[in-house]
């Protein structure tokens, strides 16, 4: 995962380092699920910095409190500080030691239950040395399309950084994993398209790319591909649009 600015190497560190206590545990390490962009990132998936972690949690015996109090007796260990936690789901903010001044805070997100067609895979995370249980690259793009207008609906939030994976993932030629889509929105895959293509030529401006994306990316990258985002990306989905509609011709 890309490093924008030495000043981030702190937050990656501590991240780094969290991720391999969190998988050297014998019981979290079988029940959560990584994913998202950090996931996305060190899998070679994204070339963007990614500040959060967040996991799928999977387990038929639904021991959440064990998974927080495994959770919170590593934090201890490490030295984290549990700045702010949600009553509701596993949510923490965590404050890590830092000389340097500026963010020290990480931000720690479990979902669930999963959308049952979520699919998930091991793989090799060379950053930390560890075989982790990941979402598939199918998956991550099927939840990344939806993210990008379910963020919106929820919380009236939009962030930029769904609009450049999105862009990312087609301009790499991934696919998604239609089923995830169709089960979370509840509309066909062509319904769905179509009305993200209206979501973005309304909902996306300058502003926000230029907010979310300018502490993700390298300046060159960033000064290279914020103004033609949204345009390619709108480009993008007409032409999955196009395709899927020629599919039942």
């Amino acid at each position: 995962m890309i490093t924008p600015t030495a000043k981030d190497a702190e937050h990656k560190a501590w991240m780094f380092r969290l991720l391999g206590a969190l998988f050297d545990d014998a019981f979290l390490s079988t029940v959560l699920y990584f994913k998202g962009g950090t996931c996305a990132a060190m899998r070679g998936f994204l070339d963007r910095f990614s500040v959060d972690l967040d996991f799928d949690y999977i387990d038929e015996k639904n021991e959440i409190k064990k998974v927080q109090e495994k959770m919170e007796e590593i934090f201890q260990k490490l030295g984290l500080e549990i700045k702010d936690k949600s009553r509701n789901v596993p949510q923490y903010f965590l404050k890590y030691p830092t000389s340097a001044g500026g963010k020290n805070t990480l931000k720690i997100n479990i979902c669930f239950p999963v959308p049952q067609f979520n699919q998930y895979e091991s793989a090799q995370l060379e950053e930390i040395d560890r075989i982790v249980n990941c979402q598939t690259r199918e998956t991550m793009m099927a939840n990344k399309l939806i993210a990008l207008i379910n963020r919106f609906e929820k919380n009236g939030r939009i962030a930029g950084r769904d609009v450049y994976d999105v862009h990312y993932f087609f301009w790499n030629g991934f696919r998604y994993d239609a089923k995830i889509i169709e089960d979370i929105r509840k509309c066909s895959v062509e319904k769905f398209f179509e009305d993200l293509v209206v979501f973005v030529e309304n909902k996306i401006t300058q502003e926000i790319i230029d907010q979310d994306l300018n502490m993700l990316l390298s300046n060159d990258n960033f000064q290279m591909i914020r103004k033609m985002l949204k345009q390619e990306t709108l480009m993008m989905l007409k032409d999955e649009l196009a395709r899927i509609k020629s599919k039942k011709l």
